[in-house]
């Protein structure tokens, strides 16, 4: 141990502070970046300094004291780091240039473990952050916002993680951006407490992306909230899914997915709190879907999932799907529209819940029958179709469901 500390010895001895600033030696980050050496520590002055392609390809602490300002006057990527163990805190990156081949960003770590990107505010950037081949690298506690525009087309993700593993995401803020938070071809990644609020597309977007976890995250009013695609091995904890209508949107979409976990999870005033489509053995357990227009669309496609102990309150419609035949197993749900009763007090109902309407079948086979929705006719529908059931199918069941609500995780 002592032989290793003495061969490290002398590049901690010679490791320096840099300063950057009107008064100082070095007037712009780039000079001072160029005269650094690998371990040196660059701080930056309150100011606002005109540069772009500022290149960190040694290991560089750049800290920014007085959030000074990186313009980068939409010419190219601020700030790209080809280095490991580099970290950039402190600062206010504005206006990034503009490629859709290159994914040019604010920051962009093209190849890199162990940095961190953290207490920085992005506006008016192309993609914010772009992590390249990253490893072990964390995104935090930044503010990431644009006004590019309304058009997709115009602007990049927030965060996006490209070719990535084991990389952390936690207590940003993300908003205007195509996606706020974007991972594709990534594993063994966390986003943790991130605020995901009115992103065009989508407010988090998975893509080939496995053994990944997203806990305790908000999804707000964006283009729609999350989609997890083609992927496996997901947990999905105590996040809220909220305030994302608008026509074939959801709370969450489930695209050709299996192996995963949703629990504890929060879906409120969603048009679709959940819409799963090739969703294989997913354990649905402990969410509220609550004001949604439809609680849960599941696929004939879907299969061995299992949908437990949810609270199903106020939604429009709480289950729907396309096909006749259920392969997925309701058990102990807590339904707010169930009309049955507990004789002997263990707060099960003793009548099974067929939570699938015959509005609901007819609504999925041709929307305009909205147009009958609350209406006399409806209402005559479904209870007739309770006592002699032609449309639904028998085995879209919950033969043990709860009277009160179950307690949420």
């Amino acid at each position: 141990m002592l032989r290793l500390f003495l061969v490290f010895l002398p590049c901690l001895l010679l490791a320096e502070v840099i300063k950057v600033g009107k008064n100082e030696k070095y007037q712009t980050i780039n000079e001072a970046v160029a005269a650094s050496r690998s371990g040196d520590s660059i701080l930056v002055e309150k100011g606002h300094y005109r540069e772009n392609g500022i290149n960190l390809n040694k290991q560089l602490t750049l800290i920014g004291i007085g959030r000074p300002i990186i313009d980068g006057e939409l010419k190219k990527e601020i700030i790209n780091i080809n280095a490991d163990h580099c970290k950039v805190t402190g600062f206010k990156l504005i206006n990034s240039g503009r490629d859709e081949i290159r994914s040019i960003a604010a920051i962009h770590i093209y190849s890199s473990s162990n940095t961190i990107i953290e207490q920085n505010i992005f506006e008016n950037n192309y993609f914010g952050i772009y992590v390249q081949r990253g490893y072990q690298c964390t995104i935090q506690d930044n503010k990431i916002t644009t006004n590019r525009g309304t058009s997709q087309e115009n602007v990049g993700d927030g965060i996006h993680l490209l070719g990535s593993s084991e990389i952390w995401v936690k207590r940003n803020f993300v908003s205007g951006h195509k996606d706020g938070i974007y991972l594709e071809k990534t594993k063994d990644c966390y986003i943790f407490s991130n605020l995901s609020r009115k992103n065009l597309r989508y407010g988090l977007h998975f893509m080939f992306s496995n053994d990944c976890t997203y806990t305790g995250n908000v999804f707000d009013n964006n283009g729609a909230g999350v989609a997890v695609m083609y992927a496996m091995n997901v947990g999905m904890y105590n996040n809220h899914f909220i305030n994302n209508w608008g026509d074939s949107v959801y709370g969450l979409l489930l695209k050709e997915i299996s192996y995963s976990t949703i629990e504890g999870n929060y879906f409120v005033n969603n048009t679709t709190g959940i819409f799963a489509d090739g969703a294989t053995k997913i354990d649905f357990t402990s969410n509220l879907f609550d004001s949604n227009g439809w609680g849960l669309k599941i696929n004939a496609n879907c299969m061995e999932n299992k949908i437990h102990r949810n609270n199903f309150t106020a939604n429009t419609f709480d289950v729907s799907t396309n096909g006749t035949i259920v392969m997925n197993d309701f058990n102990s749900n807590y339904w707010d529209k169930y009309e049955g009763y507990d004789l002997n007090k263990d707060q099960i109902g003793d009548v099974p819940f067929h939570p699938l309407s015959l509005y609901a079948v007819l609504v999925e086979q041709n929307p305009s029958v909205m147009l009958l929705f609350k209406t006399f006719l409806v209402d005559l529908l479904d209870k007739t179709e309770k006592i002699i059931p032609s449309l639904t199918p028998e085995s879209f069941v919950d033969r043990e469901p709860k009277f009160k609500p179950n307690p949420m995780q």
